[in-house]
């Protein structure tokens, strides 16, 4: 991991730093952490390896900001992806940079591009809306790499979902001419075009941001935070156990 500024936590470091260190001016794979994923890892074994070889891993759920109080007395703040978007097009508006958006549809990506050149219209953008599918094949790895690589940007935003964009950016991080952060970031392309509202500042301000997604898609989000939310407490408490005979552990 590149950043010093981290805590161990869980079996993975988890970034304590403030947003300066997040743009960065060497290729930087920057991943998000929360309950949800850490239940995701478990059983998935290249999820859980993608996930430790960030070299920047965001505490993006109170459930990660809550295990680093408990399991090592540290207070952390939570970084959404939405908050590392937000973050890094101000910083490039700023400087007059450049940004690629990998993923979702060619729809979705229209809105971004939109709504940028009004609110950051010194940001130079490019896109590209892969193939819909479970898994990639090989034309479709190299036809993405080659999209990213013509217009070289400083900051790559990867919006495929989790897992599969954490192993992605993984596998081919090597492969990708990108100055800076190579950020997997999935659901903020959502958020960010408008077709995905997410919950308002009073709800993340709150720590309740998880509460105000599973109001608005029941259906869709209660495995997510209310299953998982006990799966994880689970873990949670077997590593409370095990930090008390190997603090080094936690």
């Amino acid at each position: 991991m590149i950043s010093k500024t981290s805590i161990r936590c869980m079996g993975y470091d988890v970034f304590t730093g403030d947003n300066s260190a997040l743009m960065t001016i060497e290729k930087t794979v920057i991943n998000t952490i929360n309950q949800y994923s850490y239940c995701v890892a478990e059983k998935d074994t290249a999820f859980k390896a993608a996930l430790k070889a960030s070299d920047i891993l965001l505490p993006d759920g109170v459930g990660i900001t809550k295990a680093a109080r408990l399991l090592k007395g540290e207070k952390i703040r939570k970084i959404a992806g939405a908050d590392l978007h937000a973050y890094l097009l101000e910083q490039m508006n700023e400087n007059r940079g450049s940004c690629f958006y990998l993923g979702a549809s060619q729809t979705t990506l229209k809105k971004i591009e939109q709504r940028l050149a009004t609110e950051y219209p010194n940001i130079r953008v490019g896109s590209f809306s892969p193939p819909f599918k479970p898994a990639f094949t090989a034309e479709d790895n190299e036809r993405m790499i080659r999209e990213v690589n013509t217009f070289a940007p400083d900051v790559l935003f990867i919006g495929m979902t989790a897992p599969k964009q954490e192993k992605w950016s993984l596998e081919h991080k090597d492969s990708l001419n990108v100055k800076g952060p190579i950020c997997a970031i999935g659901a903020v392309f959502d958020f960010y075009a408008g077709t995905v509202k997410r919950p308002g500042k009073v709800w993340r301000d709150l720590g309740l941001e998880w509460l105000g997604r599973l109001l608005k898609e029941p259906k869709r989000m209660w495995k997510r935070y209310i299953y998982n939310g006990v799966v994880f407490g689970g873990y949670l408490l077997k590593e409370k156990f095990l930090s008390k005979s190997a603090p080094e552990q936690c």
